[in-house]
């Protein structure tokens, strides 16, 4: 690098909070955590509905040496952009979701208009020799646009979510314009070795490029670096969470609850990609299989609302509370009901202390990019009496967490035996699992994740091979 550092600049659909109050999810904390150690821009929208949109005014916010900046919407590109194509075509196609997938014109119109305008609105506020970090499937076109605009220097993106098979992103109309665009980037990052297989298949397969050394893939006259960087958390922060006074007043209150019942929780925001019907029923299965543990064990399900605009998302929870309703009536007596499904929010710093409550931990989605919620319940467990990780073979945390329970959420058998399995473990198993599994989290942290990704880009070099930097 140069005499003085790059600047940063990052680019996602929502900014901030920049100070972690214990409400911010994993992808903020790990920006706000990157700027605030190097300085920089983080931009995006402001939140805000108006006439103006992303013709609006922009909305600067100075905290030290990190600039947010925000624009607007109006209505068409939310109603296009964000509830229709990011989260009724892309979200549900990239995680393996085709049958729930709706494709339409006008939406994709809104969505590549929205992607220019950012870039618009972001070009002169850029230098040549800025870092530009893009994240996420809102922001497939924006670094293609920013090249339109004539910004010539680095550029990286990173996918939060899986990347489908070609097989199954094909099925996008839109699937070459998308992974052609994601060609202007230098770097492209993916969670998992899986995610990034699938992106350089595409390229290959669909548009004719090779795989270079290095992890470089060339189509035409673009070289591109595909590289994997699982995301992490600020696991000591998060550790010092669990042991604050609002950690400890939720967890006093969970045990208090539970009695000298085994807790079982999950969280996750009330989405068809995390499993959640598929775990009810293996919490049913349980109950079948080993009536020892009625009246013995809880279940506690934290979903908060997401997207309930759309139709899925509400036929979703009502199914969720139909089962609810049918377990707690099959198996409920008067001092003992065995499921309880809340629909509201926790900081993280409650959610610590209900870890820290819980005899195990259920995170078995049906496909996911990382999940830190497994990773948060490693890092909020007391090392006296740590719980049981039963994870899905299909959350990107699986490769660092090997050593939690690995189920395959489909099937509510293999759920009720892990179940099982976790809530009569011996002390000496659970602690032996947990000691390896907070040695992961621990290294694989999100200040790691952002300076891999970050040496990655400004050492890029689309003509020299690089090592493998994740």
């Amino acid at each position: 690098m140069a005499d003085r550092q790059r600047r940063l600049v990052v680019v996602s659909n929502r900014v901030g909070p920049l100070n972690d109050e214990g409400k911010a999810g994993g992808l903020a904390v790990g920006l706000s955590d990157a700027l605030k150690r190097r300085g920089g821009l983080w931009f995006g929208w402001s939140g805000e509905i108006s006439e103006e949109g992303t013709f609006s005014a922009e909305h600067t916010e100075v905290q030290d040496d990190v600039a947010m900046t925000t624009i607007d919407m109006n209505q068409e590109d939310i109603d296009g952009f964000y509830y229709g194509y990011a989260n009724r075509s892309l979200w549900p196609l990239l995680h393996y979701r085709l049958d729930l997938a709706h494709f339409d014109r006008q939406s994709d119109r809104v969505y590549r208009s929205v992607n220019q305008r950012f870039a618009a609105r972001l070009a002169p506020l850029l230098a040549e020799d800025d870092l530009v970090w893009v994240h996420d499937y809102h922001f497939f076109y924006l670094g293609s646009e920013l090249r339109q605009c004539g910004f010539k220097g680095r550029l990286g993106f990173f996918l939060h979510i899986p990347f489908c098979p070609p097989e199954i992103f094909t099925a996008l109309p839109a699937s070459h314009d998308i992974v052609r665009a994601m060609l202007a980037y230098d770097v492209v990052g993916f969670q998992t070795e899986t995610d990034r297989r699938n992106f350089v298949a595409f390229c290959i397969r669909e548009l004719g490029g090779e795989k270079l050394d290095g992890r470089r893939v060339r189509v035409g006259d673009r070289t591109v670096m595909a590289q994997t960087f699982p995301i992490g958390i600020d696991a000591h922060g998060y550790s010092r969470f669990a042991t604050s006074p609002e950690a400890g007043e939720h967890e006093e209150m969970l045990r208090d609850l539970a009695g000298d019942r085994l807790q079982i929780v999950g969280v996750d925001r009330m989405d068809y990609s995390k499993g959640l019907v598929e775990r009810f029923r293996g919490f049913e299965r349980l109950l079948e299989d080993y009536p020892e543990n009625r009246g013995k064990v809880q279940f506690l399900q934290v979903a908060p609302l997401s997207r309930s605009e759309l139709g899925a998302y509400v036929d979703l929870r009502r199914e969720l509370e139909e089962l609810a309703g049918h377990i707690n009536g099959r198996f409920a007596t008067l001092d003992w009901t065995p499921i309880q499904i809340m629909t509201r929010g926790f900081t993280r710093r409650a959610l610590a202390g209900i870890y820290r409550a819980a005899r195990v931990c259920l995170v078995t989605p049906l496909r996911d990019g990382m999940n830190l919620v497994a990773k948060e319940f490693v890092a909020a467990q007391d090392a006296s009496d740590p719980g049981v990780l039963v994870l899905s073979r299909f959350a990107g945390a699986r490769a660092e967490l090997s050593d939690a329970l690995i189920v395959n959420p489909y099937s509510t058998d293999d759920i009720a035996r892990a179940l099982q399995r976790a809530l009569t473990m011996s002390f000496d198993e659970r602690s032996h699992r947990w000691e390896r599994m907070r040695e992961a989290v621990f290294a694989g942290t999100a200040a790691h994740w952002c300076d891999e990704f970050l040496a990655s880009l400004e050492s890029f070099d689309p003509v020299t091979p690089e090592t493998d930097a994740a």
